[in-house]
Formats: structure tokens, C-alpha cells, sequence
């Protein structure tokens, strides 16, 4: 397998393909960070540049200035809030159906619900969860948002875990039981670090999914200082005119973060992908 591989490695054609794959995987976001590096007039001519003549930084000024960080922390806070409490009962509902038999089949039962949940438009559940927050005064605050977002992150995170405690082995808790161990315990000493690169894995999409959703924060968040950044990204497409180098600036941003805590926790997704496959 290793001198296929060197083989290949050596051919100049699997070079040359390499190259313009990544070329075309690689140009959209090198375009994005050109075009943010423009000056309006650069960006509207009617032939486009391929590189900034007058390259200029005035667009990450100006996106920084009109409050993005602000919004940013208000995704954050959002973001971790939302996927840390879905992890947690995703924790303990995966763990009960798994460890425990329930009658009637409920546990398959169960999985299906939480996936046609998960597969349903969000807009057939937009209405009815508006009229439930708005009745718990939940409406323009950033916990309704997080508590709303449980519609999509929960479901994931259901699934992802139940795969991953499936491999956990069994005997380690009979252990613990015959110790006298409380099943407290063996949750949060036994299973959670067994199962750690798996939640850490599921932690990926969680964060994601409520990093980027739009149109639950368009219906919930009705004040500026409140609004995440997908809600902000729209302002700079407007019905005349589109401000192309801040839209491209603040979209920058805005991939920054979550492409960082990717590559953070990568090493951990992988193990925990590979342990799920099992």
C-alpha cells in the first residue's frame, strides 16, 4: 500500500491534478478575501480584478466599528450555550436508551421521533414555538434563542452519542456497581471520559449549526444589540445596493471563528468518528 502510494506521489500528472483541485477548492475563499481587500469602485467594474489594485483594509474597519464584535459575542454566547445544554441531555437521554430496556419498543420509538423532528422544515415549527415563547416572555432574549435552537441541535446530538455509547463496554460499569458506585458517578467518571472524544465530535456540528442558523434568530431577536451574525451579514444586502467588500469582510469574520475551534478539536472528531463506526 505504501509504495502505491509513493508511486503515485511521484507521478508529475497526480501533482498537476492535485494542484487544480485545491485550485478550485481553494479560489472562493481567496476571491472572498480579495474582494474584501478592494475599494468600492474596484468591486463594482464591469471587468473584475483578480488581484486588489488599491488594496485597502477600510471594509474590516468598518465592519469592526459598527458593533461586529458585539454581535459576535452574542453568537458565541449563543452557540456554546445552546450546544453545551444539548450535550448534556443528549448525554443522559443516549445513555438511558442504551443502558436501560424500556417497554413497548419506546426506544426505537424514540429515535425515529427525535429524527422526523430533526428532518421537519423549520418553518412548519416556527409558528407554534413563537406562540410558546412569546407566552413565556422568551421573545427578544438570547435564552429563548438558546432554547430554541434545541429543535437543531438536540436531535444531532442525540444520535451522534447514542453511536458513541454503543461502544462504550458495559463491564466497566458492572465494576463500578459491584463497588458501590452510585450511577451518578459512573456518568461523570466512567462513561463521560470514555465517551469524551465522541461528545467532543458532536460538539462540531452544535456549535455550527446555532453559529449559522438565520431564520429561528429573524423571528425571535427584534433588538440590534441582540442580533446574532447571520442577522448582521443580511444588513449589508440591501433591495439597491449590496456592499460587496463588507459583506465579503464580515463573512471573513465570521468563518474565522468556527474554523479555528475546528482545526482545535479535529484530532478528537476523527477518534470520535472512527470510534462511532465501530
Amino acid at each position: 500500500m505504501r509504495k502505491h502510494i509513493r508511486k503515485k506521489s511521484s507521478n508529475p500528472l497526480f501533482w498537476i491534478v492535485l494542484v487544480v483541485i485545491m485550485g478550485i477548492i481553494l479560489f472562493p475563499i481567496y476571491w472572498i478575501i480579495a474582494t474584501s481587500c478592494k475599494t468600492p469602485v474596484e468591486v463594482i467594474l464591469p471587468k473584475p480584478t483578480l488581484f486588489p489594485h488599491d488594496l485597502t483594509f477600510m471594509n474590516y474597519k468598518a465592519v469592526l466599528q459598527s458593533g461586529f464584535l458585539h454581535n459576535m459575542l452574542n453568537s458565541l454566547i449563543v452557540a456554546v450555550c445552546a450546544t453545551g445544554l444539548s450535550l448534556f441531555l443528549s448525554f443522559t437521554a443516549a445513555y438511558a436508551l442504551v443502558r436501560y430496556r424500556f417497554p413497548l419498543a419506546f426506544n426505537s420509538l424514540f429515535l425515529v421521533w427525535v429524527l422526523v423532528v430533526k428532518i421537519l422544515p423549520p418553518v412548519v415549527l416556527a409558528i407554534p414555538l413563537y406562540t410558546m415563547f412569546n407566552s413565556m416572555h422568551l421573545i427578544n432574549k438570547l435564552l429563548g434563542l438558546i432554547l430554541v435552537y434545541q429543535v437543531y441541535t438536540l436531535p444531532y446530538c442525540i444520535w451522534m452519542i447514542f453511536g458513541f455509547l454503543k461502544s462504550v463496554p458495559i463491564s466497566f460499569e458492572e465494576a463500578a456497581l459491584i463497588d458501590g458506585a452510585s450511577r451518578w458517578y459512573i456518568l461523570g467518571n466512567i462513561v463521560l471520559p470514555l465517551a469524551r472524544t465522541g461528545i467532543i465530535a458532536t460538539s462540531i456540528f452544535g456549535i455550527i449549526s446555532a453559529w449559522d442558523e438565520f431564520l429561528f434568530a429573524l423571528l425571535f431577536v427584534r433588538t440590534p444589540s441582540l442580533e446574532t451574525l447571520p442577522l448582521v451579514i443580511v444588513n449589508y444586502i440591501g433591495e439597491y445596493e449590496t456592499l460587496w467588500g463588507e459583506l465579503m469582510s464580515i463573512g471573513l469574520l465570521t468563518t474565522v471563528p468556527v474554523l479555528l475551534f475546528s482545526n482545535f478539536v479535529y484530532k478528537y472528531y476523527t477518534k470520535g468518528f472512527s470510534m462511532s463506526l465501530k
